[in-house]
């Protein structure tokens, strides 16, 4: 009786040391790099404190320099956590296996045209023949949907990556390309110098948002933990301010893999050789 005591009692210290070794570890959660290193650390910075406030798990910001090498992390499995566009998540939940967590409420992603405000180009078929700004071939809204259409038109173009969503936004704002592709959200968190000279020329259909998720070797007690904090952040005055901040108007919901099967349905297959490499 006496060992059997003893046994429980060793077994129980070992899984709360377990817990605790995992818990103080620093998991990283990394952010696609639409926007430059320093915008994104200020504005997921918060949110990763309030997570560690609620949770005790602390997570540390990551992002890569630009969204191509983003992608090959994502495909190597280096990042704990990571908040990736819809298209990434259909790829990556395949290999390594990333698992949803959480997603936009009733906030569809739609991508743009941008266009200089006194451009003479009211039409995306006077785009024909441009050479166009987008921050990398694999961007879903930014890059994908935009091309995809204009494709779908016979629009001929040619495309520029120029590595984020601010450096399309800078350079068309700036006059160095004619037009450029990007989301309503990333052109809103953008700076007003850029923002203030720019209009949208066209608006893609909707599709389910980017992914919140977690690498397949993360326990499931940490994964809901972080989940939960994600999805209750809506529910205090804080929280809201801190989505906010991230344009997540109506906060963020538990998320399923089947959610994306919008995208999947496009069967992209741009990342096809990236992944295949493995």
């Amino acid at each position: 009786m006496w060992l059997k005591t003893i046994i429980a009692l060793a077994l129980s210290v070992v899984s709360l040391q377990s817990i605790a070794e995992n818990t103080s570890k620093n998991l990283s959660f990394a952010v696609v790099p639409q926007q430059s290193a320093q915008r994104l650390a200020a504005l997921w910075g918060p949110i990763l404190a309030d997570i560690h406030k609620e949770t005790g798990i602390k997570l540390q910001f990551k992002t890569a320099k630009n969204i191509p090498e983003f992608e090959k992390q994502l495909a190597q499995g280096n990042y704990d956590f990571a908040y990736m566009n819809p298209y990434h998540f259909t790829v990556f939940s395949q290999s390594p296996g990333y698992k949803a967590i959480a997603v936009r409420k009733d906030q569809p992603i739609k991508g743009i045209i941008v266009v200089a405000k006194d451009s003479p180009i009211n039409s995306i078929e006077a785009l024909n023949e441009k050479t166009l700004a987008f921050p990398s071939p694999a961007a879903f809204a930014a890059s994908i949907l935009p091309r995809a259409n204009l494709k779908q038109k016979d629009i001929a173009i040619t495309p520029r990556y120029v590595s984020s969503h601010d450096s399309v936004y800078l350079n068309v704002a700036k006059g160095i390309f004619p037009a450029g592709g990007g989301v309503q959200r990333t052109l809103n968190n953008t700076s007003p110098e850029a923002r203030d000279k720019l209009k949208v020329l066209w608006t893609s259909n909707g599709y389910t948002p980017h992914a919140i998720a977690a690498h397949p070797d993360i326990r499931s007690d940490i994964r809901e933990k972080i989940q939960n904090a994600l999805v209750n952040m809506k529910n205090s005055a804080k929280g809201k301010e801190l989505l906010a901040a991230l344009k997540i108007k109506k906060g963020l919901i538990k998320a399923n893999d089947s959610n994306w099967d919008d995208v999947r349905d496009l069967k992209l297959q741009e990342l096809d050789k990236l992944v295949n490499k493995k």
